[in-house]
């Protein structure tokens, strides 16, 4: 036989191979999957948008980032709705108020929409599973590092949004770390209600009224951290210490000067980034019923929660933290 007949018997062969081997990894054009947050116009969320938009361009899938540009819970539930009633292939959201979206998420799963949420939980719903940092040990790792801070001894302020699933574990592992230091208390747990401004007027009161009274600032979410450490460079303040959360460009530049003593990284692009991979496996390979329980199934097909990790920035690294985001961003901040 001919080179050219071995040639053309082979091509048939092939042809009828290609879809075998292709299965699996081809993508439908209907194709879409949403990311909702709140306040999406934070340079946190903005990192978790490049890893949902990176991870999309790279699966070539429609994908959407929707949510207020403020923190706004109601408005958030409003942008989840608008998303299912576009029959989506899954969604992807951070809950910031886990009653409020209880029903709507239950709805989703009621109708063949897988829910995955990542950053902050929903657990009494009926979401598939979450993506996140392992926040009550975030708090433990903050906690510790407060101890040494100050030397085993002050009075803390703590600047949190109760509501939230996720800053209530970090403050119980802020809680727990601080459990055997007697002489340290948290003596105030400030909602700030996703607005930056309250985490900047209660430091400027304490300072006016409460200066010696209170050692340290404790930040557990991304708005809060600079804020203060604005207002204690303000008033010329160097006795303080401030423990923050995330790497907003402005709380590690504070670290750099020496007013944030440390932060706690989050990877908000590799839990989006990982979250669209899995719900694209998920459509790919449907499950029996996402109406289950899996969290209680030993031989489960999904995890019950995908830890993404998370580090201590302080003095000592954040140039190195600096150089490795430029390497995966390009620069952006």
């Amino acid at each position: 036989m001919s080179r050219l007949q071995k040639l053309l018997t082979l091509i048939p062969l092939a042809m009828l191979l290609l879809p075998i081997l292709n299965c699996g990894s081809a993508h439908d054009a209907d194709e879409k999957y949403f990311l909702i947050a709140s306040n999406v116009q934070i340079p946190y969320w903005q990192t978790a948008a490049a890893g949902f938009s990176q991870s999309a361009s790279q699966l070539k899938v429609r994908a959407e980032i929707a949510g207020p540009d403020t923190f706004d819970p109601k408005a958030e539930q409003q942008a989840f709705e608008k998303a299912l009633q576009q029959k989506p292939t899954g969604i992807l959201i951070s809950v910031a108020d886990p009653k409020l979206l209880k029903e709507d998420i239950d709805k989703a799963i009621a109708a063949g929409v897988p829910v995955i949420t990542f950053d902050s939980d929903a657990p009494a719903s009926k979401r598939l599973f979450f993506i996140g940092t392992n926040n009550y040990q975030a708090g433990i790792t903050g906690g510790e590092r407060l101890a040494t801070e100050l030397h085993g001894k002050g009075n803390v302020v703590v600047f949190s949004m109760p509501e939230q699933i996720n800053l209530a574990e970090r403050l119980r592992g802020y809680r727990d770390a601080l459990e055997n230091k007697a002489q340290i208390k948290i003596v105030r747990v400030v909602d700030i209600k996703g607005d930056p401004r309250v985490a900047f007027d209660t430091a400027t009161q304490i300072l006016g009224k409460e200066k010696n009274k209170v050692d340290a600032f404790v930040c557990l979410e991304a708005l809060a951290g600079k804020e203060v450490a604005t207002v204690l460079s303000n008033n010329n303040v160097k006795d303080k210490v401030v423990m923050a959360m995330d790497t907003d460009p402005d709380t590690l530049e504070w670290i750099q000067k020496g007013v944030i003593a440390a932060t706690i990284s989050q990877k908000p692009y590799t839990m989006a980034f990982v979250g669209l991979r899995m719900m694209d496996d998920l459509y790919h390979h449907k499950l029996n019923s996402l109406d289950v329980d899996w969290a209680k199934n030993s031989f489960a097909p999904i995890p019950a929660f995908v830890d993404t990790g998370s580090a201590l920035i302080d003095k000592s690294n954040v140039d190195a933290f600096n150089q490795a985001k430029k390497s995966v961003t390009g620069g952006q901040k």
